[in-house]
């Protein structure tokens, strides 16, 4: 049915699916591995499906004129598709799907520039210094955040610093901008700095790790 259904919905055209290496999961007496027995009996068939579909962000920007077509930054692979014949709750069989998604980045270079300056304690305060793409669109609300090198998270740091409030020097190249002594890590460890831009809702650079 699913196969018709593809070839008359033009929508279910773009969903891919693997290969069916697993017996049908439908339909099966309860608590068994055995396929219906009631008066019914009905045929085996492969009603636990997974289809998947990934967008291609730059078809969706082009349409609304921001960017030309490319190759779609978003892939993914299929690496395992497996029915669960040990369940018995239902008279189906659950199937589940493991994926492998790769992203490029979508920029080769980064918007912002990034490093600590000097060493590193909380016996004094310290410096950043950073500098930024000319088109990038900057914001008093941009902040720069100290994080442990293993955080998953922007709302992980440890502390940071507005770049435009703590800011003490400024050049054509470069800014620079202070962290309170009070602000560090007593335990010290191996730390990056990354920048937070308002405007985008995202960090747009990351420095090299460093120790504190």
């Amino acid at each position: 049915q699913l196969n018709m259904a593809k070839k008359k919905e033009a929508f279910l055209k773009e969903f891919k699916e693997g290969p069916l290496l697993f017996k049908p999961t439908y339909k099966f007496d309860l608590y068994s591995e055995v396929y219906d027995t009631s008066e019914k009996k009905r045929k085996p068939a492969w009603t636990d499906r997974i289809l998947w579909k990934v967008k291609n962000i730059y078809e969706v920007s082009s349409k609304e004129g921001d960017f030309p077509e490319e190759e779609n930054p978003i892939s993914v692979t299929l690496s395992n598709y497996i029915s669960h014949m040990s369940y018995g709750i239902s008279d189906h069989k659950p199937v589940t799907g493991t994926f492998k998604l790769e992203i490029k980045p979508l920029v080769s270079d980064p918007l912002v520039t990034l490093g600590a300056e000097g060493e590193w304690s909380a016996e004094h305060d310290v410096l950043i210094r950073y500098s930024a793409v000319p088109e990038f669109p900057s914001s008093a609300w941009d902040w720069i955040g100290l994080f442990q090198v293993t955080f998953r998270h922007v709302k992980d740091y440890v502390t940071y610093a507005w770049v435009e409030d703590d800011e003490i020097a400024s050049n054509r190249d470069s800014k620079q901008v202070y962290m309170s002594a009070s602000e560090i890590p007593k335990r010290g460890g191996e730390f990056l700095l990354c920048y937070y831009s308002n405007n985008l809702q995202s960090i747009v650079g990351i420095s090299e790790p460093f120790q504190v």
